[in-house]
């Protein structure tokens, strides 16, 4: 992975995330009320997620509502909101094994309908052969008028074709790769003289991107990829206090870009690859300005 970091525009994505990452830390509220700023994070990132798979409730909705069990996307919310609670309980089981943690995220994501069996008794466990896979992506959400065009938006070079998801054995396999490189980065292995590591967005865009990708479950794979990539920005030291919602600014750049991006990441060229992971960099970004709001309001005494 540390060889993406080399792609043209790479560096510097990595470098402006970084930047705006260290002065939200830095500011004046993480001081004393961090806790409830990672809390704000998770509610606005959850409630986005879920609008990223077609549940796109106001965030009043989401806060003020406690059951999300009453149709499907209802469920899709809860799922969200139950992955973004757990998700910085997982770094410990995440550092060497995280196919457990990718069926414990699924799990969560299913909520009731892994109970028994049927339709939820696929939860937990990497699709077969022959079932059914969800969409991607729900309904297009629009472009945030204000991102739109700014330099926030990374260009996209192409329009970027998104394949059908592999069949199951490629899906276990490509998996099972996954999940060695990520074990072997846990473990400090031995690096070579003048060897570099991959940045934390760079590792953290490619677990969503092959998630996404590979769809290895039948339902609710989109809400895992999104929780995995939190899971590694904490686990990596970029956001260790889970405070920055990349989700929201996803859902800013909007669905068409989410999905040609993904396509970039999918057609393993240089330029699709780096495209990707400056898609993931902006919407970091935005989940920075995000969140600077709420601390800039909690400063006010408004929140």
């Amino acid at each position: 992975m540390a060889g993406l970091a080399e792609l043209p525009g790479v560096a510097e994505a990595v470098a402006d995330a970084r930047r705006a990452v260290d002065r939200l830390y830095g500011h004046r509220v993480m001081r004393r009320r961090a806790a409830e700023v990672t809390s704000e994070s998770a509610l606005r990132g959850a409630r986005a997620s879920a609008a990223l798979d077609g549940a796109d409730w106001p965030l009043e909705e989401v806060r003020r509502r406690s059951d999300f069990g009453t149709d499907p996307e209802a469920r899709t919310v809860g799922g969200a909101l139950r992955l973004n609670a757990e998700a910085g309980q997982l770094l410990g089981t995440w550092r060497h094994s995280p196919l457990q943690v990718l069926a414990r995220l699924h799990l969560l994501a299913s909520g009731d309908e892994g109970a028994g069996s049927g339709a939820g008794s696929g939860a937990g466990r990497p699709r077969r052969d022959g079932e059914p896979v969800a969409e991607r992506f729900g309904a297009p959400l629009p472009v945030a008028e204000e991102v739109h065009g700014s330099e926030s938006a990374p260009a996209v070079g192409r329009d970027y074709r998104l394949p059908a998801p592999p069949n199951a054995d490629e899906v276990a396999a490509r998996l099972d790769g996954l999940a060695r490189l990520l074990i072997g980065r846990s473990a400090g292995g031995k690096k070579r003289p003048n060897e570099r590591s991959a940045p934390a967005l760079v590792v953290a865009a490619v677990v969503h991107g092959e998630l996404l990708t590979l769809q290895p479950f039948a339902a609710h794979s989109g809400l895992v990829a999104r929780a995995a990539q939190r899971i590694v920005l904490i686990a990596e030291g970029m956001d260790p206090q889970a405070i920055c919602p990349f989700e929201v600014g996803l859902a800013e750049l909007g669905t068409d870009a989410y999905r040609n991006a993904l396509g970039g990441y999918a057609s393993g060229t240089a330029e699709g690859m780096a495209a990707w992971i400056g898609h993931c960099g902006a919407a970091l970004r935005l989940g920075v300005r995000e969140s600077t709001a709420v601390c800039e309001a909690m400063q006010r005494g408004m929140v």
